[in-house]
């Protein structure tokens, strides 16, 4: 049995439904989930998804098929979706982290 394949669906138009993902990749095999990302403050897409397709060779059929085709006037780019790395806390000071207060008390 094959492993099911996630794919990144990149440079959407804004507007792009997930029913609409649904049926372009559905020509190429069974869908397991699609999934447009969007804002978590606006709820506005940010022109990006993912679709797990239930087969790997359905998935490759559809990179294929997809990658470089158009949607409304945008370049479409479907690769295989990376795991997602884990992200470091902080903003980048080394080792202590972000932000950091530091309060002195004196003796009083």
């Amino acid at each position: 049995m094959s492993q099911n394949q996630k794919l990144y669906v990149g440079s959407l138009p804004y507007k792009t439904t997930e029913d609409e993902l649904y049926q372009i990749f559905s020509q190429f095999g069974a869908i397991v989930s699609v999934k447009i990302v969007t804002d978590r403050v606006t709820g506005q897409s940010k022109g990006f998804g993912f679709v797990e397709m239930e087969k790997a060779d359905d998935a490759q059929k559809a990179i294929e098929s997809v990658n470089g085709s158009e949607l409304g006037g945008r370049t479409l780019v479907v690769s295989v979706a990376r795991p997602p790395q884990e992200r470091e806390r902080g903003g980048g000071r080394g080792e202590e982290g972000g932000f950091q207060r530091q309060r002195r008390f004196r003796d009083r």
